[in-house]
């Protein structure tokens, strides 16, 4: 529990009738109501956690918020991103979040970051706040506030979400586990697909990101049992939640300074590997594929890897689909195999990753292939506009 100095919190005529819902609470009151005005919370990231997280931490009447973000408002941001509108779009979310959150509490003090958080400036900008709360995306990221908030002794309310499943904790409170407790190592670049590739149901952020809402007030309010010690698992398919218990591990490696999370977590080697991949695959552009389409040439297969939900939101004309998942279990190898017939091979994705990936598969198999860079997204950018992007 926080322990300000509540003599110097004064509600005024106003907040007292915002807050009436709050303060007729025997578990919140004045006191508890003056706890969260004095109350500082850092939030990083402003997307699909940290939106409804804003929201509702605005409207409860924390009186200090700090948004760090370093993105812009993009228009496939506003299926989950409910802070955002459409007149922000191109604009950064930090900018927009602060709007949000005045329109909902002027009273409020935003403080905006943008920039991404490193480990050069990560305790700087979560030292003065009391809580944090994790609505980042990814895995430096997370062990990097993770380790912050354990050298800064700060409770770190974690969320996360992918398709139709979310989890939600807090770490680092009260002698609990923190993230390393969960997740020890990170997995290995690429194992696990982001949202942007996998997907997520825009309605699923909202309700994580709402339980974070509720464990950052009531640690400021010291009532209830937290999640801490408890992962707090949900799967919106089955409307079923899970719990898990979370015991801090005795060995754990003590941390005692932030360090190179990229390298950490095996990007910064995982970029290498991909340049030196890039280096030896043959690419091309989508003017260069769009010249060989108009050509009427016939000794190419354009092999188009994405999901099959994908392919029906949008393809390219002419090509095949064969999913990475099915190339990864060996079946899609075959089935290249039969549609090359002594042709060769081009391979596209969304942006070119997942293409990439395939064709070093594929290539192993003794099936050399061309990616085409910027995948189906260069396609509709630069090429055929009417494509839609997603």
């Amino acid at each position: 529990m926080l322990n300000p100095n509540l003599d110097e919190i004064q509600l005024t005529k106003d907040e007292y009738e915002r807050y009436s819902r709050h303060i007729i609470l025997p578990e919140v009151g004045l006191e508890g109501q003056k706890l969260l005005k004095a109350a500082s919370v850092l939030c990083i990231g402003t997307g699909g956690l940290g939106a409804p997280l804003l929201l509702y931490l605005a409207a409860a009447g924390i009186g200090r918020l700090g948004i760090v973000d370093f993105d812009i408002v993009d228009s496939s941001n506003l299926q989950r991103q409910v802070i955002h509108g459409i007149s922000w779009v191109g604009k950064p979310k930090i900018e927009s979040a602060k709007n949000r959150v005045l329109e909902i509490n002027p009273d409020c003090q935003v403080d905006l970051y943008e920039t991404r958080l490193t480990s050069e400036n990560a305790l700087d900008i979560i030292k003065p706040y009391d809580i944090v709360v994790d609505g980042t995306d990814n895995f430096p990221t997370r062990y990097l506030v993770n380790d912050a908030c354990v050298l800064l002794n700060k409770p770190n309310v974690y969320g996360s979400i992918f398709r139709f499943e979310g989890q939600a904790t807090v770490f680092n409170y009260e002698g609990g586990p923190n993230y390393r407790d969960l997740y020890p190592e990170p997995p290995p670049p690429g194992m696990v697909p982001s949202c942007a590739e996998g997907g997520v149901l825009g309605i699923l952020p909202g309700i994580i990101g709402v339980i974070q809402a509720t464990e950052t007030i009531k640690i400021i309010l010291g009532k209830g049992t937290t999640l801490s010690g408890r992962l707090l698992l949900f799967n919106a398919l089955d409307m079923k939640f899970r719990e898990l218990k979370l015991r801090p591990n005795p060995v754990r490696p003590v941390i005692e300074k932030l360090v190179d999370y990229e390298q950490f977590c095996g990007i910064t080697q995982a970029k290498e590997e991909e340049a030196k991949r890039q280096m030896e695959m043959s690419e091309m552009t989508v003017q260069e594929l769009k010249q060989l389409l108009d050509s009427g040439a016939d000794d190419f297969v354009l092999v188009d890897v994405r999901n099959p939900n994908e392919y029906e939101i949008a393809k390219i004309p002419g090509s095949v689909l064969v999913p990475l998942p099915d190339i990864e279990q060996g079946e899609g190898v075959d089935k290249v195999k039969e549609l090359l017939n002594g042709h060769r091979l081009i391979a596209h994705c969304k942006m070119g990753g997942r293409s990439a990936k395939a064709l070093g598969i594929l290539k192993e198999a003794g099936i050399p292939g061309t990616n085409v860079k910027g995948g189906i997204l260069a396609w509709s950018r630069e090429i055929d506009s009417s494509v839609p992007e997603y």
